[in-house]
């Protein structure tokens, strides 16, 4: 590997090597560490949780899935930059880098 920063990686790179040791590592809190932090997952937090917010409860979650496993059009800067923040940390503390 390069001398290159883990956070200079492209994301997707950057984020495959993060699930692949958190997977290795059966380490369920960090996928729902970075779950929590999916834009869609945020948004649900304001919701009430009545009936009449179910519907925009389950869009939300579709989208923070999609977000986090890949789905990169649905990402936005400040979420990429926390992202990339998360995964190289990570990687640091558990991973080979």
């Amino acid at each position: 590997m390069s001398d290159m920063p883990l956070e200079d990686l492209p994301f997707e790179e950057l984020r495959h090597r993060a699930f692949h040791v958190a997977e290795h590592r059966l380490d369920l809190g960090f996928f729902v560490d970075v779950y929590s932090h999916m834009p869609g997952m945020v948004a649900i937090e304001g919701e009430g949780g009545d009936l009449g917010s179910t519907g925009g409860t389950i869009i939300e979650s579709i989208k923070a899935v999609r977000q986090m496993f890949g789905d990169n059009d649905e990402i936005d800067a400040d979420t990429e930059a926390l992202l990339r923040a998360r995964f190289a940390t990570y990687l640091r503390e558990h991973g080979k880098g």
